[in-house]
Parts: structure tokens; sequence; C-alpha cells
């Protein structure tokens, strides 16, 4: 089992940027793929961004292309959402995931943070 823990959210001008952090503890292993996701009010998780164990691979919605990147330290077992050019559309909660099911690009995942909220004022 992995325990996740996301930091970093908060409120944000549209145009503006954030970071998301997840420490991941509780596995003595890293090798797994790790993810971000997010849930607005009324509508369904969706993947936002998820990286391989080696960050070789990465996944990105179509949405978040050019504006987040993800990134991950495996020596300090966290991995990053850099959030730029906000958009209102982007206020939801983030959560971090780790194993994910279907892979990369889907929306289940073994392992969950608690999440985080974002908001992004227009």
């Amino acid at each position: 089992q992995v325990q996740l823990v996301e930091s970093g959210g908060g409120l944000v001008q549209a145009g503006g940027s954030l970071r998301l952090s997840c420490a991941a503890s509780g596995r003595t292993s890293t090798n797994y793929p790790m993810g971000w996701l997010r849930q607005a009010p009324g509508k369904e998780r969706e993947s936002v961004a998820a990286i391989t164990w080696s960050g070789g691979t990465t996944y990105y919605a179509d949405s978040v292309k050019g504006r987040f990147t993800i990134s991950r330290d495996n020596a300090k077992n966290t991995v990053y959402l850099q959030m730029n050019s906000l958009k209102p559309e982007d206020t939801a909660v983030y959560y971090c995931a780790a194993v994910p099911v279907t892979g990369l690009s889907g929306s289940i995942w073994r392992n969950w943070g608690q999440g985080t909220q974002v908001t992004v004022s227009s």
C-alpha cells in the first residue's frame, strides 16, 4: 500500500501558476507510475497528467498540454505538477495517485491522496 500526501493547492488568478507536490510513502519500492487527476463539481474525475517511474513516458490531457508539466524525484519519492497559465476551468480538487489500473490516461488507480483544492478566479 502506498500513502500519498498532496500539498500546494490554493487560490490563484487566471494566468497565474501553482505547483502541486505529492509525497509517497509506505512501499519500499517506488517503481510505479504516478499521476494527477482532478474532479470539478458535477463532473467526472479525469486524468490530468501521469509519469512512469523512469520519467521516460508522460501523459497529458489535451486540456492541459503546453501549460502543465509533471515531474518526479524518485530520491524524494515525490511527484510534482507545475501548472502555468491557469484558467478558471482548471478549478477542481486535484488528487495524486499511484499505480494505474487502466493505463496512464485512465481514471482508475490503486492508491489515492486526500486531494487538494485548486481555485482559479477570473
